[in-house]
């Protein structure tokens, strides 16, 4: 049986093939079930204990020289067959088409870019918060209305555990750790409990802009605004600021900008009145910074904040805020030239 192996492997390397049809056979006749290896690795079963060790090594050899001549010969022809496909290697590939930004992405980006031209550094924190930093340490009361299930996704197993409703949480934990002075501008997305409609979602993305020193004013604030407006708008946008409420700031204010469709003239996008609604601000509460251990006697700061959702409907002229979450391709691939 040992003459038998060597015989085979002195066969299988001197072997060679033209075609893969030829290799194919090669392998079936030799390592199938059925083949010769398997026939005589069936054999050695009744071969005597004494030579068992010889003659196992040998059909291991056996085998192993048989795969790697299946291997050779397969790569061989494979090399041979590049060159005789007809193939020319020397076109141009089939062209890519390259995905591009989400338009939420775009825009946001393009916020971030305004305020770091600022000198604000970004911040993000954790989606899933505690009323602390959610409510409490903005100066919520526990009355608030933003505090009922009808606005806030609370956990049911741990009531002070909810989803985020805003990014000013982030701000509080700056507020809690960052050295003064602060300048940061936190983007990230954030849940309310509201019925999905083409204004409304229970799902959207937020940019809030928190500055805090020594001897800042509502000046610096209308300021701030005013550059991003143009920035972000086109340097012919016009800005107007309307008193508003917000716990956590005061004075609070509304900030309108200049219908850029009509330029001011009125049109079905701005309901006929020039003006877009477009964030919320204002300078925040001593209490705030009390709750966070900020000397309100030293320190002063703004705080602004918009929906990155609300910016590009405005920006783009889109009406129904669901197209930002359906994917659908037609609706993407209209902001291919986004950068």
């Amino acid at each position: 049986m040992l003459e038998q192996i060597k015989q085979l492997i002195s066969e299988i390397g001197s072997f060679t093939a033209t075609t893969p049809e030829e290799v194919e056979q090669f392998r079936i006749k030799h390592l199938s079930k059925k083949g010769t290896i398997a026939a005589l690795f069936d054999q050695f079963k009744a071969v005597p204990a004494e030579q068992k060790k010889d003659i196992g090594k040998a059909l291991n050899e056996l085998k192993t020289a048989a795969l790697d001549k299946v291997n050779e010969l397969k790569e061989a022809l494979a090399s041979t067959d590049t060159g005789r496909s007809g193939i020319d290697l020397t076109l141009p590939g089939d062209p890519l088409h390259l995905g591009t930004r989400h338009p939420l992405s775009v825009v946001k980006n393009e916020i971030l870019a305004i305020f770091s031209r600022l000198g604000y550094t970004i911040s993000e924190g954790p989606e899933i918060e505690d009323d602390w930093h959610v409510f409490s340490a903005l100066n919520f009361p526990e009355e608030h209305p933003a505090r009922d299930m009808q606005d806030t996704f609370f956990i049911e197993r741990h009531p002070d555990i909810l989803l985020r409703t805003h990014t000013s949480s982030v701000q509080v934990r700056d507020m809690e750790t960052h050295p003064l002075p602060i300048r940061l501008v936190t983007p990230g997305r954030v849940f309310r409990n509201e019925a999905i409609s083409a204004r409304a979602h229970c799902m959207f993305h937020q940019i809030e802009a928190l500055y805090v020193d020594e001897g800042v004013s509502f000046a610096d604030l209308k300021q701030t605004l005013t550059y991003f407006a143009k920035e972000l708008f086109g340097p012919e946008t016009q800005i107007r600021l309307r008193p508003s409420y917000f716990p956590f700031t005061e004075p609070s204010a509304e900030m309108d900008v200049s219908c850029s469709l009509c330029h001011g003239a009125g049109c079905n996008v701005c309901k006929g009145t020039g003006w877009l609604e477009i964030l919320g601000c204002g300078m925040v509460d001593p209490n705030v910074f009390e709750l966070n251990g900020i000397d309100s006697e030293k320190y002063t700061g703004f705080a602004l904040g918009m929906g990155i959702e609300r910016v590009a409907m405005l920006k783009y002229g889109i009406k129904d805020l669901r197209l930002f979450f359906e994917n659908d391709i037609r609706f993407l691939e209209q902001f291919s030239t986004a950068v």
